[in-house]
């Protein structure tokens, strides 16, 4: 039954960094990849989805991202959605075709890009340490409905915090790999 418990969060904790390593890829570090506006959300008919879900992304250019919109009345809302996406992107429509130029990064986009990753990196603390305090909750009903020992909740209370510091120590090196890869002059 603990067991259970510690497979579920460690399996919880680790989709966690997958999802930090996903935005970490849209954040550039001076060539173009599609995989940069992954994280954008576009508004369309009604609810927000994938940019993926509405158009095809490519990089002809080692500086350029396009963007071939399958439903031309969606091309506003795509081009809204890399403009707010906090990347610093500006595209440029042409009908179906958004092309996303990058930019040179300059020292204060580096500076800003790093910040933007520090800020998915503490997200992605948090989400883990909620999966810790669930997990926590979880053993606290157990030993409650005598499911488990209190020597069994304190034992398997280390392996949760164990296995928390674990990931949360792997959001960190990401972290600084991240920023050393922004940082690149």
């Amino acid at each position: 039954m603990v067991a259970l418990v510690l497979t579920d969060l460690e399996k919880r904790m680790k989709s966690g960094i997958e999802s930090l390593k996903k935005e970490f890829t849209g954040l550039r570090a001076g060539r173009a990849s599609a995989s940069m506006l992954d994280p954008i959300m576009v508004d369309a008919y009604g609810s927000m989805m994938p940019l993926a879900q509405v158009g095809t992304v490519t990089t002809p250019e080692p500086r350029l991202i396009s963007v071939q919109v399958w439903d031309k009345g969606m091309s506003k809302a795509v081009e809204k959605a890399i403009r707010e996406s906090g990347l610093g992107l500006n595209p440029i429509g042409e009908g179906q075709i958004i092309r996303v130029p990058l930019p040179e990064l300059s020292e204060e986009r580096r500076k800003e890009l790093s910040k933007v990753a520090s800020k998915y990196a503490e997200a992605a603390r948090i989400a883990i340490r909620n999966v810790r305090r669930d997990g926590m909750e979880t053993l606290k009903k157990m030993e409650k409905d005598g499911d488990i020992s209190e020597d069994e909740h304190k034992k398997t209370s280390v392996d949760i915090q164990k296995l928390t510091d674990k990931f949360i120590e792997q959001v960190d090196v990401a972290l600084v790999a991240k920023e050393k890869e922004i940082m690149q002059v």
